[in-house]
């Protein structure tokens, strides 16, 4: 049966009058950073522990985005097969040199990676490990004038006992290896506590750092500036939250246009819908970037929530990230991903719909929050729907899938065997607390609807339908939370409670994000 699903625009940037609206991604991709190379804008944002790691999405305006690739399929590290909430890809940086694509980033415990490509929609190279450390993170490569490269970064205090310091290392052209230690270029324990994600450029014979302050949820835009790399440089906030609503601002990354405007991309902390992205319009006096608009005439920019949109000198088509999935091509698509190193054992693509393997938990693994295999993907909007079809194939009571609302408190509406009939079960449960299961009702059949409605403070709500009857709300009512250094996470899963030897599985055969309360 051929099925087309249409992209529900359920948060879109661009007004369609020139105008665009923040924030510009209502999605989790948390610490962004952002270049342009001739007519295209990429972007790059944390992944921490899921996989496919590292998305790479694309603008030809700075408004309108699209997914286009992962730089790497899975964490070159064994202990990541297993999900390691908050660890992994933190705060990447892209930049174009020498005719190639360049990213770094740092985990926080195993080191610095970078990798390279011509094509950011193709082949990236694979990890290449820069530094084997534990502590240095938000790194940023900069190449100055005469071609000697430099690497700044900053520090978790979780893992080397001190933060707030930025740092700048000598490195290797070819970005592959550090050349020394490195000095300790700006101290923010005085005035700036907690600068991290350092972002390094160079303009009119200054050297910048753009970096962020004063925590995720509480803080400012720090720029320094400096005529020497190592300093000393310079410190002004140039964006606060001031009379708006948008916490932070906290970290991204500079963009000049070909027409010579300027832009500043950041993030605020939504809470559950997680760490969306902003755009500001940005412009420099004095040799000082100005951010967003002045609004309490005390010379700090305070964010927008409408503004002009870049002057491209064209009038594109309106596109959103991919969201719904019809499981009829060959891969899953960009917006999905798992919650640690993916196997390819635990599903396959037919063209007609996603079979999900029945995949028992590992030993000590209890619940849906520390299961690799469970299909997710980010929050889209403030509130929205999700909708989908599934025929069980279970062969065992210990079978279980379903749709699921992930944090650090989760909850799901799933099917399971139960003898020679089935049951639909509410499922609960904490990063710390044990997994519980209601059973709501007992049915005949093995094909379901499951419908997901989330409204405005991430209040969600789950109700079902059996074959072709009506759907039917659980009355219980879950209020999705944050995970660890992520927003909310919606997705579908297929697992197994005990160790058992059966073929069981469950067919999904589409996914469909709509406005809140359409089908």
């Amino acid at each position: 049966m051929e099925r087309k699903i249409i992209e529900s625009s359920v948060w879109t940037a661009d007004l369609g009058n020139g105008m665009y609206q923040n924030p510009i991604l209502h999605a989790d991709y948390s610490d962004p950073d952002v270049i342009r190379v001739g007519e295209d804008f990429y972007m790059v944002s944390s992944s921490f522990n899921m996989s496919p790691c590292l998305p790479v999405l694309h603008s030809k305006d700075l408004v309108n985005w699209q997914i286009i690739n992962h730089i790497v399929q899975e964490l070159p590290f064994s202990h990541f097969d297993l999900p390691r909430h908050g660890e992994g890809v933190w705060a990447p940086s892209i930049r174009y040199h020498d005719g190639k694509f360049w990213v770094f980033f740092a985990t926080p415990d195993e080191g610095i990676f970078m990798s390279t490509a011509k094509d950011p929609a193709s082949e990236w190279t694979p990890l290449h490990a820069v530094k084997k450390t534990k502590g240095w993170i938000d790194t940023c490569p900069f190449w100055d004038d005469d071609g000697q490269a430099y690497l700044v970064s900053a520090f978790a205090k979780s893992r080397i006992g001190f933060k707030s310091i930025l740092h700048i290392s000598k490195m290797k052209a070819d970005g592959t290896e550090l050349l020394d230690e490195g000095v300790h270029v700006f101290d923010g324990n005085l005035d700036h506590e907690t600068i991290e994600g350092p972002k390094m450029y160079k303009r009119n014979g200054y050297y910048y750092i753009f970096a962020p302050a004063g925590g995720v949820a509480t803080g400012w835009q720090t720029i320094l500036r400096s005529k020497n790399i190592y300093g000393p440089y310079e410190d002004k906030i140039v964006l606060q939250q001031g009379n708006t609503d948008i916490n932070g601002p906290h970290q991204g990354g500079w963009v000049e246009m070909e027409s010579g405007e300027s832009w500043f991309l950041h993030f605020q902390d939504k809470g559950a819908y997680g760490r969306i992205v902003h755009m500001q319009p940005m412009h420099w006096e004095n040799d000082w970037p100005v951010m967003g608009h002045n609004q309490d005439e005390n010379g700090i920019g305070e964010p927008v929530s409408v503004w002009k949109k870049p002057d491209i000198g064209a009038s594109l088509p309106i596109v959103v990230p991919a969201m719904s999935d019809d499981f009829t091509k060959r891969d899953l698509g960009l917006q999905w991903q798992w919650r640690a190193n993916w196997k390819k054992e635990w599903y396959s693509l037919n063209g007609d719909c996603l079979r999900l393997y029945s995949i028992t938990q590992a030993e000590g693994v209890d619940k849906i929050y520390d299961t690799p295999n469970v299909l997710t993907q980010k929050f889209p909007a403030e509130r929205f729907s999700v909708t989908t079809e599934v025929n069980v194939h279970f062969q065992s009571d210990e079978d279980r899938s379903g749709l699921v609302v992930l944090g650090l408190d989760y909850a799901g509406i799933a099917i399971k065997k139960a003898n020679d009939s089935h049951e639909i079960i509410f499922v609960t449960g904490t990063h710390e607390e044990d997994e519980r299961e209601e059973v709501i009702v007992q049915i005949n059949g093995s094909r379901l609807f499951l419908r997901l409605e989330v409204d405005v403070g991430a209040n969600c709500t789950f109700s079902y339908r059996v074959d072709e009857g009506e759907f039917h709300r659980i009355g219980h009512q879950f209020t999705a939370t944050v995970g660890k250094w992520i927003g909310a996470q919606v997705g579908i899963f297929c697992l197994s409670k005990k160790n058992n030897t059966y073929s069981s599985y469950a067919d999904f055969q589409y996914f469909h994000i709509d406005e809140a309360g359409g089908e």
